[in-house]
C-alpha cells in the first residue's frame, strides 16, 4: 500500500474516532529542542515533572527504534462552562483549570492513540510504534509543532488556526515513513498580551517559561508556598489559565465536540470549605477522573485554604482552627495558621496564639507567627 493513500486512511478514521486535528512529521531529531532544553536546565527553569535524558527527550529512534515517522494528534476541549456557580458569602468557591475539566485527558487520548494504532495495525504488516501523552519523554509541542498541528505560541503552547490553544496533544512514534505535512507558519506578530498578564514573570521571554515561577506549577507542589504566591493565586485550586484567557486567538474560541471533555460545574468550581474535611477515599471519589487530581488532595487542600484567605471568608475560621490544631500534615497545619491570621478574627488570632504554645514543628510555627503578624497590623490601624 502506498503511504500517501494509507495517511489519507488515517487521516479519515482519525475524525470517525473523534480526533480534531492530526498531522505527520518526521521522526529525525530535535536538534533545536535540544540545546533549549540545555538552556532551560542551565537556568533552573524545569519543573521537575519532566522525563527521560535530553536525548531521550530529542531523539525518537531512542524510543522507538527504526522510528520514520511521528503520528501528531490534537483534542478540543471546552473553555466555557453553562450556568457555573456563583462563588458567594459562606459559599466561597475554587477553580480548577480548563485543561482539567471533563475526563482526565491522558485517558481520552490515550484511547484515541489505541484505536488510531489498532487501525493501522490492520493495515499494514509489521507495523511498530509507540504513543504517548503529556508524561512521554517527547516534547508533545515540539511534536505538534512540527507536524503542523499549530504554531509554538509566546506563552509556550500550541496555538491551533481552530481551536486556539485550547486543546490537548498526543504523539505516536511509527516506523512507517509517513508523508510529512507542512508546519504552520502563522505566529503571534506584535502581541505580547500572555507576557504582560503573567502575573509572576514566569513567561521571561516569547516562547520561554520558567516553570518554577509558573503559578499552573505551582498549584502542583505540595510543600509551603512562598508568601507572594499565596497573593496571587487568588482562588486557583489546580493549573492557571491567564497566558490563554489573554490570548486573542482565543477570543470567541469555546468547543463542545466531546462530551467527556464537558465540565461538572460542582466538580470544577467546588465549595472551599468542604474540600477541607474530604478524605481520601472521598477525593478519589469525587475528583478521581480529572487530570487536576494527580497529585493527590494534599495540595488542592493547601491551596483551597489559601483561596480562603484570599476570600477572607470568616465562615472558615472555624474549619481552619480544626485543621491548625489537628491535621497531622504540617503543610495543612501551618498554612492554616497564615490562613486564619489573613482573615484576622479575634476567635482566630486567639486560636493561633493557644496552638502555638503545643506546636512542635518548626516550619508551622513560622507560618503561625506569620499569621499573629496580620494582628499586630490590625491593632495598628
Amino acid at each position: 500500500m502506498a503511504y500517501e493513500q494509507l495517511k489519507e486512511e488515517i487521516v479519515a478514521y482519525s475524525k470517525e474516532i473523534g480526533i480534531d486535528k492530526i498531522g505527520f512529521a518526521a521522526a529525525n531529531e530535535f536538534s533545536e529542542m535540544k540545546s533549549r532544553l540545555e538552556l532551560q536546565q542551565e537556568a533552573g527553569y524545569q519543573s521537575g515533572f519532566e522525563k527521560g535524558t535530553n536525548e531521550e527527550r530529542t531523539q525518537p529512534e531512542l524510543l522507538l527504534s527504526n522510528a520514520q515517522s511521528i503520528v501528531a494528534i490534537a483534542v478540543a476541549y471546552p473553555s466555557r462552562m453553562k450556568n457555573p456557580p456563583k462563588s458567594k458569602k459562606g459559599e466561597r468557591r475554587g477553580n480548577f483549570c480548563r485543561a482539567s475539566w471533563g475526563t482526565d485527558y491522558h485517558d481520552v487520548l490515550n484511547e484515541k492513540l489505541d484505536k488510531l494504532s489498532t487501525f493501522i495495525a490492520t493495515k499494514i504488516t509489521g507495523f511498530q510504534f509507540r504513543s504517548m501523552v503529556d508524561t512521554g519523554e517527547l516534547s508533545d509541542k515540539a511534536v505538534a509543532e512540527r507536524a503542523g498541528i499549530g504554531f509554538s505560541g509566546k506563552n509556550t503552547l500550541i496555538i491551533t488556526p481552530e481551536f486556539g490553544s485550547y486543546v490537548y496533544l498526543g504523539e505516536m512514534i511509527t516506523n512507517i515513513p509517513f508523508p510529512p505535512d507542512e508546519p504552520v507558519d502563522d505566529g503571534c506578530g506584535d502581541c505580547t498580551k500572555c507576557l504582560d498578564a503573567c502575573p509572576t514573570g514566569a513567561l521571561v521571554a516569547p516562547g520561554r517559561l520558567n516553570a518554577q515561577n509558573c503559578i499552573a506549577f505551582v498549584t502542583q507542589t505540595k510543600g509551603f508556598l512562598p508568601d507572594n504566591y499565596r497573593e496571587m493565586m487568588g482562588n486557583q485550586l489546580y493549573g492557571f489559565d491567564t497566558c490563554q484567557l489573554v490570548c486573542p486567538r482565543n477570543k470567541q474560541v469555546d468547543t463542545h465536540l466531546h462530551p467527556e471533555l464537558e465540565p461538572d460545574p460542582e466538580l470544577v468550581k467546588p465549595q472551599l470549605i468542604p474540600l477541607l474535611s474530604v478524605s481520601n477515599r472521598e477525593f478519589k471519589e469525587k475528583f478521581g477522573s480529572m487530570a487536576g487530581s494527580w497529585r493527590g488532595k494534599k495540595p488542592i487542600q493547601r491551596n483551597a485554604i489559601i483561596a480562603l484567605a484570599h476570600y477572607k471568608d470568616e465562615a472558615a475560621v472555624d474549619e481552619l482552627i480544626r485543621l491548625m490544631k489537628e491535621d497531622p500534615r504540617p503543610v495543612i497545619r501551618g498554612t492554616a495558621a497564615w490562613a486564619i491570621g489573613k482573615i484576622g478574627t479575634s476567635d482566630g488570632f486567639d486560636a493561633i496564639h493557644a496552638a502555638r504554645e503545643k506546636e512542635t514543628d518548626e516550619e508551622v510555627i513560622i507560618e503561625m507567627d506569620k499569621g499573629l503578624a496580620f494582628e499586630k497590623v490590625k491593632q495598628n490601624i
